[in-house]
């Protein structure tokens, strides 16, 4: 993949100085893909033995780890970019080794081989494999968002950037929810149990939407501020304190898509999430051009973000989980 590294970059169209920055941060964080594939085999493996809280640690550890060594690399040595991939990087392998050490354990505690089950692998991947195409569309997403950014400039670029890694980082907390959606969702269905499902899918979305107001709430009101966390060129901290009053209004959303994300995926629905995810990068990329023809701006590719991909989520989301019969098809499946 290495090689194709700077023909992807070039088809953004940057700058000669983004271009270079983008190739030293991705040629040295590609070798952190192995750790993350990891991290995901693993965390899967947890949600699996109903264990929400060890992933949820993990990442909370690695996310923090990955802040110090940015912190130590970018400033305390001046390695710049570069320092800022090797400490993902490293921050990656180590969460990777904790979750590794874990599931060896849980094997052992289970009586499970490590040795990989062929009938196993196959069953996986008939549901992976819908995974994997939600996953991606997901990506195209905010690939389609960097594009439009990088088309209006450095400085939009650079807006659009740090509003990502904060929906990312908030992404992490309501991944919890989900999560334990997820868990707790198979269990119930598993003991065929359909008032409680519906009990704790009510639950989780009004947990889901109560964070996502709380978060928006905060975004909000330290939008005039928080860019100096991150910035310290008074262009860039103009556009992200607009952005992020955007960004806010969108996290109630957010909130809600995630937790049914989760719920449907206790249920196994992963063919109907695949086909909803296209669908909405379908809504998404449509609204973002067009509205783009009219409105060049990152405020207006950021709304059709937030209307187009999740807004159009939440409505393919919400129509699948109301009513019992996505239960009643999951138990006709057989999940136990």
């Amino acid at each position: 993949g290495l090689p194709l590294l700077g023909p992807a970059v070039r088809a953004f169209g940057p700058t000669a100085e983004v271009e270079s920055a983008a190739l030293t941060y991705l040629t040295l964080s590609w070798w952190g893909l192995p750790a993350m594939l990891l991290v995901i085999a693993a965390t899967g493996l947890m949600r699996g033995l109903q264990d929400t809280r060890t992933p949820l640690w993990v990442a909370g550890g690695g996310f923090g780890a990955n802040i110090v060594l940015n912190a130590v690399f970018i400033y305390g040595l001046g390695w710049g970019i570069a320092g800022s991939a090797l400490g993902t990087v490293l921050a990656q392998a180590g969460m990777a080794a904790v979750l590794v050490v874990i599931a060896f354990r849980a094997a052992r505690r289970y009586g499970a081989s490590l040795r990989p089950h062929g009938a196993g692998v196959w069953a996986s991947a008939a549901t992976s494999g819908w995974l994997l195409v939600r996953s991606a569309a997901l990506r195209a997403a905010l690939i389609l968002l960097i594009l439009q950014a990088t088309a209006l400039g450095t400085t939009q670029l650079a807006a659009v950037q740090v509003a990502q890694t904060l929906f990312f980082a908030l992404a992490l907390a309501l991944d919890a929810l989900a999560i334990a959606g997820q868990a707790l969702i198979a269990l119930r269905l598993g003991a065929e149990d359909v008032p409680g499902v519906q009990r704790i899918t009510g639950r989780l979305v009004r947990w889901g939407l109560g964070f996502g107001a709380v978060c928006a709430v905060l975004i909000a009101a330290g939008s005039p501020w928080i860019p100096a966390v991150f910035t310290q060129d008074p262009a860039v901290a103009d556009l992200l304190t607009s952005l992020l009053l955007v960004f806010a209004v969108s996290l109630p959303l957010a909130g809600v898509v995630f937790v049914l994300d989760g719920v449907l995926m206790g249920a196994e629905d992963a063919r109907y999430l695949a086909l909803a995810q296209v669908v909405s990068l379908a809504v998404y990329a449509g609204l973002l051009l067009v509205s783009m023809q009219f409105w060049p701006h990152t405020l207006t590719a950021w709304a059709a973000f937030a209307v187009g991909f999740l807004g159009a989520r939440g409505v393919t989301l919400a129509l699948r989980a109301r009513g019992r019969r996505w239960i009643d098809r999951a138990l006709a499946r057989g999940i136990r």
